[in-house]
């Protein structure tokens, strides 16, 4: 007899342990990785709604400046039609 024939269960324990230990290796990998993509993912979508309530900001203050502006333009109009600063 040789000596192969009483490890075969052994190894085959072994085996099934090592397949059990990298499953559950790979499986808490897989939810860190989740975990630190769902992070990234609500950093990214908070950084999206800023930058468009910075745009909507920056829209209304384009507006503003524009009402202003309309607003300072017929007043440099001198009473005969002349813009102010300009020669004959």
């Amino acid at each position: 007899m040789d000596g192969r024939g009483q490890n075969q269960p052994h190894e085959m324990g072994d085996s099934a342990q090592n397949t059990a230990d990298l499953t559950a290796f790979v499986q808490n990998l897989l939810q860190q990785m989740q975990a630190r993509f769902q992070t990234m993912s609500d950093s990214i979508i908070s950084k999206i709604d800023e930058m468009g309530s910075r745009i909507d900001d920056l829209e209304k203050s384009i507006g503003d400046l524009t009402k202003e502006m309309g607003a300072e333009i017929p007043s440099t109009i001198s009473a005969d039609g002349q813009a102010q600063g300009t020669s004959k």
